[in-house]
């Protein structure tokens, strides 16, 4: 029964559990049918379509500016020197019998296996560049046949991927596309070129290059062409025969001639690998490394129709200074080294004897004329033509040098001296 003095207690004064009894009352949600579910979980699945769409319009528009914003490091590109060819240790051996080893159709057919794996392996390290033009896509998507110029991947600086080439493909274009061994095809920029030894290095911005073409190419490693002789078998790869991913064996014919060019000369490895005329392409040893660049500037005239290169070892230099963005240092003489032989019969100073200026160069600016001797390049001495071109190599174009020379007067030989400012043939 309850108490009789709780009759007499004021609202206020009522016991606790009384007073807020309806705070322990239990609140139901409303039910929802399964039609009311569905309609809730058909509208997340629109908004969550509508938000994704957004978020793949805002990504692919945004994707070229990330691309280009964050291209990750740019690192300086060196090309490692030539290692000097170790001195042969003469040994006196018993003499062995030696037994031919017998070649028949299989052991042919064994080398050429042999020979196409290598190649294959090799042709990752080379793509075609090629103007960009409408005439030339349509043609190249009729026919499958990219007619571009040779390049080789020489180098990743971490935002772009550089491409050697010609500079013959540089003529009256504003755009090129480099196509790789998988077929395919990415924009390319021209990063620099140097007319006057023919080169140009084009780079494509490795952020956009898709994994599986990633797998399929490699850089190249840049051979040591000092040590190919008369005989060596080569690979010429690339557009040799008038097509891409053309391949082709042979020998090489001869080491011993040069092409000159202004400030310089390089290495001429002949071949008996057929060309057609205009073809470029890459001179791999058997290694699979790259050590000549084909072109069609070599002996244009004579040539003969077969494939020469240029021998990477003397471009090795060049193909640094272009890779890294920088103008190839141009003074424009052609020149011989004065030998011991003309020191001694026409009484030449040592040097470098001058035959001919370019008429539009900083050689001409300054007054070097034909018939001078080079003896001095900035504080190098110059002995002969390779000691001029290796310190020409190493000034900036744009600097101001001075050359120190001997002209011929009416008592002989007098002491010139040339302020020089450096430039470059682009």
């Amino acid at each position: 029964m309850p108490n009789d003095n709780d009759k007499n207690l004021s609202p206020d004064e009522e016991p606790e559990e009384k007073k807020y009894s309806f705070l322990q009352e239990t609140i139901k949600p409303k039910p929802i049918s399964r039609r009311q579910l569905a309609k809730q979980l058909i509208r997340i699945a629109v908004y969550g379509v509508i938000l994704g769409a957004f978020a793949c319009l805002g990504f692919f528009a945004l994707k070229p500016w990330v691309q280009d914003r964050f291209r990750g490091d740019l690192h300086t590109v060196s090309i490692p020197e030539d290692d000097e060819p170790a001195e042969e240790e003469t040994e006196v051996q018993a003499e062995e019998e030696v037994t031919d080893p017998v070649l028949d159709a299989v052991s042919y057919e064994e080398i050429m296996t042999s020979m196409n794996e290598r190649a294959k392996e090799a042709s990752k390290g080379i793509a075609t560049v090629e103007p960009v033009s409408e005439a030339e896509d349509w043609a190249s998507e009729m026919t499958g046949i990219h007619s571009g110029g040779a390049g080789i991947i020489i180098a990743d600086n971490g935002q772009e991927l550089l491409i050697l080439a010609d500079s013959s493909v540089c003529a009256d274009a504003s755009a090129w596309k480099v196509t790789f061994q998988d077929g395919s095809s990415y924009e390319a920029s021209l990063k620099k070129r140097d007319q006057n030894s023919g080169l140009a290095v084009f780079s494509v911005v490795r952020s956009g290059i898709a994994d599986s073409t990633w797998s399929a190419i490699k850089v190249s490693v840049l051979g040591n062409s000092n040590l190919v002789t008369q005989g060596d078998v080569v690979m010429a790869l690339g557009n040799v025969f008038g097509y891409a991913e053309g391949v082709g064996y042979g020998t090489v014919s001869s080491t011993e001639y040069k092409e000159s060019f202004y400030d310089g000369e390089c290495d001429i490895l002949a071949t008996d690998i057929p060309a057609v005329s205009g073809g470029t392409g890459v001179l791999f040893n058997i290694d699979g490394e790259v050590i000549g660049m084909i072109s069609p500037s070599i002996w244009e005239k004579d040539g003969g129709g077969v494939a020469n290169a240029y021998a990477i070892s003397d471009l090795k230099t060049m193909i640094e200074i272009l890779a890294n963005g920088e103008s190839v240092p141009y003074i424009g003489i052609r020149g011989v080294s004065v030998t011991a032989a003309l020191e001694e019969e026409q009484g030449l100073p040592s040097g470098v004897y001058v035959v001919d200026v370019d008429p539009e160069s900083p050689a001409m600016a300054a007054g070097i004329q034909s018939g001078d001797v080079i003896c001095q390049v900035g504080e190098k001495k110059v002995a002969n033509l390779v000691t001029y071109q290796s310190a020409i190599l190493e000034i900036k174009a744009g600097q101001q040098l001075t050359i120190i020379g001997q002209r011929l007067g009416s008592d002989g030989y007098v002491d010139v001296e040339f302020t020089v400012t450096v430039g470059s043939k682009e």
